[in-house]
């Protein structure tokens, strides 16, 4: 069958996914509830600290739940209950966890979700899921991020974001890298739950068969919800262990074969500030019975820094541990913000994952970083290093130091040595309702051009009383760093194929396959013309990153080095 055919054979199509609950038709219920309704939705797997011999099956229920539980041949395995009630509107949302451990490597399982008062319960729903390989093993996993809902109800919900949870289906990866702004519910704060909900009942088609591996990104921010805004997003998703005591869940490794894959949360180091925000001209006032106080006109939830530089000193012993493993080859790092991108109607680059984290990937080696946040796809060339004045003031031409990029070579062979220099991918192009010019700034010297934040962006009154805006990004410089943007669309689907090598000492590979959903926006970005969602995918481009296995060479530290221009 054509891709077409696949993912119209997959079921989890426009209207299939905006149904709420399983995928499959629902049977009759059967049961009456016993304390609420505890018929599981939102279905999903992350792994556990061990992908080859554990997952974590989560899910939510409309009311509270009466013995949660997943059954896997013989074994009932229990959930922990996880529960909040959303700062805004004031509903209860209920979710449950089963760990389940003790798996084999690379192997298939069948299971089962119920619980007592499952209006399901004679038929439970039932999926499969296949645990990581142990030991060097090709592997195939897919990314994107900024997803949203079907849903057309919400803000920067789009039809698309189904087709996008089919072509996950259609690859048939091992695991999805979802790369943050999973759902965009606090741009629809009234209805905070109900947009987690549909998300989640969206995302089920795939994340009940294979894990979804999140991260939180700038709209995973919520007024009410927490410390940093992330409640809602840490009550749904159980993730591997950071060791951080009052941390977990918001950055986290796992590893899968021999690639270490590492998942951070950068709104700890941007400049911008993205999170949550109340423009005004009226207060946000929470329903009476949070007990919260009205949110005034100009308030934006800022959290750069949240973690005292826990996650930086993580980071950094993570990623030298796993250079003085020879068993592992790869470091696939994954977030939301872009150190490099060149978007024009996008936020750009972030000055602070430059300063912070750049070096770090540059003395370890890491191969590709995956991100979000601008809603298109972009590639870098390799880069290692920094050009130190490169940069300009946005407003007044000044010079501004944008510790841009250096790239190792600016010749697009198609096949790249990420020893040599780290690759950055922009994967904003999940679903989300937002149609991004797709050709850039107008170029210099024949190059593309990129807004950077060098400075926090902090909300600022605008012409209108009580309303507030959040400037944009204060600094330009020439993209020296860009390789190849998408200017036909914003939605597509990158697929990652790992080739191990066969020899100690030899070469490994990653081939990386980018398909895009030309005609899904929303508007034409090249006639202007209006578009409509589609599940047609075709391939954009295709590219090879090499590195030397690590079990027949010495690893030596690398530093950053600056060029002064």
């Amino acid at each position: 069958m054509s891709r077409r055919q696949v993912l119209a054979a997959s079921g989890t199509g426009l209207l299939a996914a905006t149904t709420a609950g399983p995928a499959r038709a629902a049977p009759a219920r059967t049961r009456p509830d016993l304390h609420g309704d505890g018929t599981p939705e939102q279905i999903h797997l992350t792994w556990g600290d061990d992908p080859a011999r554990s997952v974590v099956v989560s899910w939510a229920s409309p009311g509270q739940a009466v013995r949660p539980r997943v059954r896997i041949g013989q074994r009932v395995i229990p959930a922990e209950e996880r529960t909040y009630t959303d700062g805004l509107n004031g509903s209860t949302v209920w979710t449950y966890h089963a760990r389940v451990h003790g798996l084999r490597p690379g192997a298939t399982y069948g299971y089962a979700v119920t619980a007592d008062n499952d209006g399901s319960a004679a038929d439970p729903f039932s999926a499969t899921f296949t645990t990581a390989p142990e030991g060097r093993a090709a592997f195939r996993f897919t990314s994107f991020g900024d997803l949203a809902t079907p849903n057309a109800n919400w803000v920067l919900s789009y039809g698309q974001s189904a087709y996008a949870v089919g072509a996950v289906e259609s690859f048939q990866p091992l695991f999805h890298l979802l790369n943050g702004d999973l759902c965009y519910a606090d741009l629809n704060p009234a209805a905070q739950p109900q947009v987690w909900r549909d998300f989640g009942n969206n995302n089920q088609a795939s994340a009940a068969n294979r894990p979804w591996m999140p991260v939180p990104g700038n709209h995973e921010i919520e007024f009410g919800n927490g410390p940093q805004g992330f409640t809602s997003y840490l009550t749904r998703y159980t993730l591997p262990h950071n060791g951080a005591p009052g941390l977990e869940g918001r950055w986290y490794s796992f590893r899968i074969g021999s690639a270490l894959f590492v998942s951070l949360s950068a709104d700890d180091v941007v400049y911008q500030d993205a999170g949550a925000f109340a423009a005004g001209p009226a207060a946000l006032v929470p329903a009476p019975a949070t007990g919260n106080p009205p949110v005034p006109p100009g308030t934006s939830f800022y959290v750069r820094g949240y973690s005292g530089g826990a996650q930086t000193r993580w980071l950094e012993a993570t990623l030298a541990a796993a250079r003085r493993d020879a068993s592992i080859d790869w470091i696939i790092a994954q977030m939301h913000q872009c150190a490099c991108s060149s978007s024009l109607d996008g936020n750009g680059s972030d000055l602070g994952i430059r300063e912070e984290w750049l070096p770090l990937f540059d003395r370890y080696e890491v191969d590709l970083v995956l991100c979000g946040h601008d809603h298109d796809y972009e590639r870098s060339f390799p880069v290692r290093g920094f050009d130190i004045g490169a940069g300009t003031d946005a407003t007044t031409g000044a010079a501004v130091d944008t510790r841009r990029p250096r790239p190792v070579t600016r010749v697009d062979s198609g096949v790249f040595d990420t020893s040599q220099g780290t690759v950055h991918v922009i994967l904003g192009c999940g679903g989300t309702d937002a149609n991004l010019d797709a050709y850039g700034l107008a170029p210099s010297h024949g190059l593309p051009r990129a807004k950077v934040f060098t400075r926090p962006n902090r909300p600022a009154p605008t012409d209108t009383p009580g309303v507030y805006t959040r400037p944009g990004a204060d600094a330009l410089e020439d993209a020296t760093w860009s390789a190849r943007r998408d200017t036909a669309t914003g939605y597509g689907i990158a697929v990652f194929d790992l080739n191990p090598g066969t020899e100690a000492g030899g070469q490994t590979s990653i081939t990386v396959t980018h398909y895009h959903a030309v005609g899904a926006d929303p508007v034409n970005p090249a006639t202007g013309e209006p578009g409509a969602p589609t599940d047609d995918y075709t391939m954009f481009e295709t590219f090879t990153l090499i590195r030397p296995r690590s079990d027949g060479r010495r690893w030596h530290a690398r530093q950053s080095s600056a060029v002064v221009l």
